[in-house]
């Protein structure tokens, strides 16, 4: 919980080097490890004066082999550790696919509960800065199909900090994915200190009646300006931050649908196959009753994630999309 205390105004990149500077003070179980972590700070620089602070022992780098780095977390975990391990770009994740799939989140079923996995894999993820081929990838869907893990995606520096600690301090496997397009890219008042928020919890961001917008990440911040441009014109949207994806809080995404019988589904992965179709199906199960129109899909194409250049302004879904999608359920 945040208590009463002093905030400053920082982005989210610096939020999540002071989430890990406070874990590592707080906590000596607490260990940080990935490419780059050490003496760089991370290519972002989350983990910037962490190794000078702490040692070579708690903040290190290591080789370039994302299998090695999840498998030796893993081991961390068991062993009594509480690992945090970055992956430089969420698109480097599938090397560790063998090891998230095989043992990560089946440890604790395994072991019939003699062990838990308490370990948090960071990484970057998404466009949106014209990043080279892999660096902009969105696979969280991929990680939420894994059973025994959570995925938690903040919007914002202050949920990132928050969200952050409370993963680290969580006896399960938690994928933490940082939108890079709001690393630098969004300030916000931050509370100082030591502070945890609920993990499973979706936000109301903004209130509405005429549709809600559902969306995790970087999508949020587009969802509030697509919000913004159609109160000027008299519609008023809510705007619902996922945050955590597994477990995913069903309920609160049933009663805002409730209160304004409609909904767009924005992410920024592939269409097919992404998390926000698992979110529709939730919507046809538990909210058909208050469903005005079909709910419509917001998303990336069906196709890699354009590197470099301009061409991910069409890729990566905006504004104009979110409320050519508005306008379409609201006329249905």
């Amino acid at each position: 919980m945040i208590a009463e205390r002093g905030t400053r105004v920082i982005n989210l990149v610096q939020a999540v080097n002071e989430a890990l500077d406070l874990a590592l003070e707080r906590d000596p179980r607490v260990v940080l490890f990935g490419e780059d972590v050490g003496k760089m700070g991370g290519v972002f620089r989350a983990s910037d004066g962490l190794q000078p602070k702490y040692g070579e022992k708690r903040v290190f780098d290591t080789p370039l082999a994302e299998s090695g780095i999840v498998g030796f977390a893993i081991g961390m975990a068991m062993a009594g550790l509480r690992p945090v391990a970055e992956i430089q770009f969420a698109g480097f994740l599938y090397p560790a696919l063998d090891q998230i799939l095989s043992h990560l989140g089946r440890m604790r079923h395994r072991t019939r509960g003699r062990f838990t996995i308490p370990l948090v894999i960071r990484a970057p993820y998404g466009g949106g800065v014209k990043t080279p081929e892999q660096h902009a990838d969105s696979p969280e869907a991929i990680l939420c199909h894994v059973p025994g893990v959570k995925v938690i995606i903040p919007s914002s520096p202050e949920r990132a900090k928050g969200l952050l600690l409370s993963a680290i301090e969580d006896p399960d496997p938690v994928f933490f994915l940082e939108a890079i397009k709001l690393y630098r890219g969004v300030k916000a008042e931050v509370p100082e200190g030591y502070y945890t928020l609920p993990i499973g919890k979706a936000r109301v961001v903004r209130e509405g009646g005429a549709a809600t917008l559902i969306a995790y990440g970087g999508m949020v911040e587009v969802c509030q300006k697509a919000a913004e441009v159609a109160a000027r014109e008299g519609v008023e949207l809510e705007v619902i931050d996922v945050e955590t994806l597994v477990p995913l809080d069903t309920p609160t995404l049933v009663e805002s649908v409730a209160k304004t019988g409609r909904a767009v589904v924005v992410y920024e992965a592939m269409r097919t196959g992404g998390f926000g179709a698992e979110i529709v199906a939730r919507l046809a199960e538990e909210a058909t009753d208050y469903l005005e129109a079909p709910v419509v899909r917001v998303a990336g194409w069906d196709a890699p994630y354009p590197p470099f250049s301009a061409v991910e302004n069409f890729y990566r879904p905006d504004t104009k999309r979110v409320l050519e999608a508005v306008r379409k359920v609201l006329t249905h």
